[in-house]
């Protein structure tokens, strides 16, 4: 057998008790009892890993939810204004699933356009309002909510306090919903966005700033890890395993947020984030920002990203995060030495 063929040797019985997780995307042929896989690349993240069944996770983004499990394996996160002008975490899951995820909180409309980039999701969240409900449980989802699974997989964290106390096992969310209930998930694929080298026509930053009404982000570039490190509300914002939440990519998607016809108990009405149509932001990545178009022509096509030429925003590889918002963000640039004046003969 010529080894230089075979990247991953899987042994027959192994792979056939994980595919749910880590054989979507892949091609396998089966001789005798190996079987033989190419290595898969991830959609979303561009890096070495599976395709697998898509997982859209609702997660507090109060101070109280903070230190948040498991955001640090997502593929894709989303920030998005919620009531009050607060924001909340819209995570992605296709690859890597962490033991735990949470603090579990409740849908938005935003999150149904947010869904249709990735087709038939498995949506996992703590509920929702109750006109609200009947439209989200219409829309291409699975729901795999709170109100439908057992306190096995969406559990309390005594050690928290409600309502940021729910947590999310996701491997048994998935398990049960696709080899048991036979749910059709959709795995992994493109949402428009491209993998390449830094594109021209970036400026050098040291931070960015991103505002919400009631909430801020600073994503402080780090040249040791090549990443943007995150911080919420003025403070480093830590996972729940003390890794400094951060990637390679921030994309900064100006929006249109108007309320919509929905409210919560309070009477503050749910901000919609309108992600269809077109609009401008930046591309943050290796310690640049760049100005970019983003281009969405209906709700189950891709959104596209590109210069100002038209030509593809490329992405380094690795976790996404989109930060949807309607106000511009505040750079810091780095400070540019001037020459000392020669002394005068």
């Amino acid at each position: 057998m010529n080894n230089r063929a075979i990247k991953i040797l899987v042994i027959g019985a192994v792979a056939s008790s994980l595919l749910f997780l880590s054989g979507c995307g892949s091609s396998a042929t089966t001789t005798g009892t190996a079987t033989t896989t190419a290595v898969t690349t991830n959609a979303l993240t561009g890096l070495p890993g599976a395709n697998g069944p898509v997982l859209f996770v609702k997660i507090d983004d109060t101070r109280a939810a903070h230190p948040q499990i498991g955001l640090d394996s997502a593929d894709v996160i989303y920030i998005e204004q919620v009531e009050g002008g607060l924001t909340r975490i819209a995570a992605v899951f296709s690859n890597k699933l962490p033991a735990k995820i949470g603090p579990i909180r409740s849908a938005r409309i935003s999150d149904i356009d947010l869904m249709a980039n990735y087709g038939r999701v498995g949506m996992a969240y703590s509920g929702a309002q109750s006109k609200f409900l009947p439209v989200l449980r219409a829309a291409n989802i699975e729901d795999i909510g709170a109100d439908t699974e057992p306190a096995s997989i969406y559990s309390r964290d005594p050690s928290r306090s409600a309502p940021t106390d729910m947590l999310l096992n996701p491997k048994a969310l998935l398990n049960k919903s696709i080899n048991v209930e036979h749910r059709k998930i959709t795995t992994a694929k493109s949402v428009g966005w491209s993998f390449g080298p830094l594109p021209l026509g970036g400026k050098a930053i040291k931070s960015a700033e991103l505002k919400w009404p009631a909430a801020k982000y600073k994503a402080v570039w780090s040249s040791v890890t090549q990443r943007w490190k995150m911080y919420y509300n003025g403070t480093p914002d830590l996972a729940a395993n003390g890794v400094q939440l951060g990637s390679p990519t921030l994309l900064i998607q100006e929006v249109s947020i108007t309320p919509s016809i929905y409210h919560d108990k309070l009477g503050s009405y749910t901000p919609f984030s309108n992600t269809v149509g077109s609009g401008t932001g930046y591309l943050l990545r290796d310690g640049q920002e760049i100005p970019v178009f983003w281009n969405r022509v209906s709700a189950t096509q891709a959104t596209t990203w590109t210069l100002k030429d038209g030509s593809p925003a490329y992405l380094p590889v690795g976790q996404v995060w989109v930060a949807l918002t309607d106000q511009k963000p505040a750079f810091v640039f780095p400070i540019t030495s001037t020459p000392t004046p020669s002394a005068s003969k």
